[in-house]
């Protein structure tokens, strides 16, 4: 009798025989533990600093004073007649969240080496957790981006925005999702090649430079360059959003098509690789 109590379980946690296979049921089940991920990434990004949360305002702001005085007073780089200060503000932030999105999502393996080799729960929540917790912090920048956009639209700046406006949630959830596919691989790969990371960091701050972040794309003139930067994926992305809040810019359903479709593909492969390695990784990490 107490064989067969001892033989009888409520859960089995077994390796899961199909590559695509999500259980999302599962994920829901997990989502206290995802939301106490979410929180303690939040209260630990500037724990023990004077100015705590602060920083989340201070960085943006003193990354656009840069930004105005290197590229629009040093450089002359036009912003296409939008205030300098809103055209780097809503620039920062959209890049900043993606490219936090992708560094955040492309460690998830190895940062959470420990966690994963003592507790069970979905693998999948921690590129979730990512993506939720730079949500938290590109709220706040948007929210300083709309006080200075409402300054400059009270005093006669020359900003209009369109209704694509009402499609920004949409264009915010590609540039989560190619993040989250592209990070996916990143870090199934660094399991196992750890100098991948250190490579790939260095693509991340020069990746900026090929989106139009610190200038509009209309600057580039040359039709085979500016077709080369078209097809960085987030450029598409980019520019649909300064179109729809800034009223500059160039929107295009074709390319914001092209967008998705890679954003589906490196989501797809990256749910595969990141599937695959996760049955095997504590052996290597």
């Amino acid at each position: 009798m107490s064989n067969e109590n001892n033989n009888s379980w409520d859960l089995q946690i077994t390796p899961r025989d199909k590559i695509l296979s999500l259980d999302l049921g599962e994920i829901w089940r997990y989502r206290d533990m995802y939301v106490l991920f979410v929180l303690r990434n939040f209260r630990t990004a500037y724990k023990q600093t004077i100015l705590g949360p602060l920083w989340f305002i201070i960085t943006p702001v003193l990354s656009v004073i840069v930004y105005v005085a290197v590229f629009g007073g040093i450089a002359n780089i036009s912003t296409d007649g939008v205030p300098p200060v809103l055209f780097y503000l809503l620039g920062i932030a959209v890049w900043g969240y993606f490219a936090s999105c992708l560094s955040s999502t492309s460690n998830s393996f190895v940062t959470n080496a420990d966690i994963f080799g003592k507790v069970y729960f979905p693998r999948i929540i921690m590129p979730l957790v990512a993506v939720t917790t730079n949500l938290l912090s590109f709220a706040i920048q948007l929210a300083i981006f709309a006080v200075f956009y409402i300054y400059y639209y009270a005093t006669g700046s020359e900003i209009t925005m369109h209704w694509q406006v009402v499609l920004l949630p949409v264009f915010i959830l590609i540039l989560a999702m190619m993040a989250v596919g592209f990070g996916m691989i990143i870090s199934s790969i660094t399991t196992k090649y750890r100098d991948i990371q250190i490579v790939f960091a260095k693509i991340i701050s020069l990746w900026v430079y090929i989106t139009p972040v610190i200038y509009p794309l209309s600057m580039v003139t040359n039709p085979k360059l500016h077709l080369a930067m078209s097809l960085n994926p987030v450029t598409p992305v980019m520019e649909a959003i300064k179109y729809s809040l800034l009223g500059q810019g160039q929107f295009s359903w074709l390319w914001l098509g092209y967008s998705l479709l890679m954003t589906c593909v490196l989501l797809f492969f990256g749910l595969i690789l990141f599937n695959k390695v996760q049955k095997s990784f504590m052996d290597t990490v």
